[in-house]
């Protein structure tokens, strides 16, 4: 990501750090940080029918699709944690927050389509350990999401799927509040608007995390071609 904080130079590992330590070193000195893949979870975020229907921006929805799953099979063969996520609301959207806002998302009032909240196929078939459905837009909030990924040992979460600035973002801040290391792949993820995307990837999500590509995020997994 263009901007990001630099990578710290090659000391082992890093008091406090959530990544295992590693001694691979990129041309300049600079480290790759090494995540155990065992302690890793990859939480993929809403890629369902009803959110891919949208018009999704900068990155496509098939692309978004792709890299979730090809960061979900490497992970699931390095022996990580998989975790999918959906949205979905009961008849009526009794269980959606319903509180005052200027701008609230719009829902048909007759109900949504059967099959709005079924996940994509590519990441439906993904070896999932943990599935969450959730009723507002943070995958931790209200969800057993935070028991299950502690009982499993893990304590670090790549957070990928749609959008940007909504549901991951919102699951990211709750995963930094709960002290999980934090890694978001940018081009597995997107959003609804122009700009958006761009603006949480620069200015927001660095406060909580890593923000890379997908193609970095496997070298650290040691699941890469290069490796």
């Amino acid at each position: 990501m263009v901007g990001a904080p630099p990578l710290w130079p090659v000391r082992g590992r890093i008091a406090g750090s959530h990544f295992s330590s590693g001694e691979r070193v990129r041309t300049g000195g600079w480290p790759i940080p090494v995540l155990d893949p065992v302690t890793t979870a990859l939480i993929v975020v809403d890629l369902q029918h009803g959110i891919l229907s949208l018009p999704l921006t900068p990155h496509g929805g098939d692309q978004v699709l792709a890299r979730c799953a090809e960061l979900g099979h490497a992970l699931a063969n390095a022996g990580g944690i998989i975790v999918l996520v959906n949205v979905a609301y009961s008849d009526g959207y009794a269980d959606r927050p319903n509180q005052p806002a200027d701008a609230p998302m719009g829902l048909p009032a007759d109900g949504l389509p059967v099959d709005w909240s079924t996940l994509a196929p590519a990441i439906a078939g993904l070896p999932a350990q943990v599935r969450i459905t959730k009723r507002q837009q943070s995958a931790f909030f209200g969800t057993e999401l935070d028991l299950q990924l502690r009982r499993r040992g893990v304590v670090t979460v790549v957070v990928c799927g749609v959008a940007t600035n909504f549901g991951v973002e919102a699951t990211v801040r709750d995963a930094h509040n709960l002290n999980y290391a934090v890694v978001i792949p940018s081009d597995a993820c997107t959003s609804v608007s122009p700009g958006l995307h761009d603006f949480a990837v620069t200015w927001i999500l660095p406060r909580f995390a890593r923000v890379r590509d997908s193609a970095e995020i496997l070298d650290w997994l040691g699941t890469s071609p290069q490796v």
